[in-house]
């Protein structure tokens, strides 16, 4: 990962092996690594503090579905920068 810790306001978070292993099985590890490091660290962090399974599970889902779409991030909506 190319993130800057130094440049995150947050503390950087860890990434979670089902998050990693579900990147890698849509395919989704390239649109993730794309998206600039706070999108990342937000990502974890909100899927890094649910507490129930089924939280953590539709978080998840809802991150690959933005990062498959591409045009959106935390239910607002986002444009690459090319």
């Amino acid at each position: 990962m190319n993130d800057k810790p130094g440049r995150l306001k947050r503390p950087l978070q860890p990434m979670p092996e089902f998050v990693r292993q579900a990147l890698v099985d849509r395919g989704l590890m390239d649109a993730y690594q794309s998206r600039p490091p706070y999108q990342r660290n937000d990502y974890l962090g909100w899927i890094n503090r649910a507490k129930r399974p089924e939280t953590k599970q539709k978080r998840l889902s809802q991150m690959l579905e933005e990062l498959a779409s591409g045009n959106s991030y935390m239910n607002m909506a986002y444009r690459a920068k090319k």
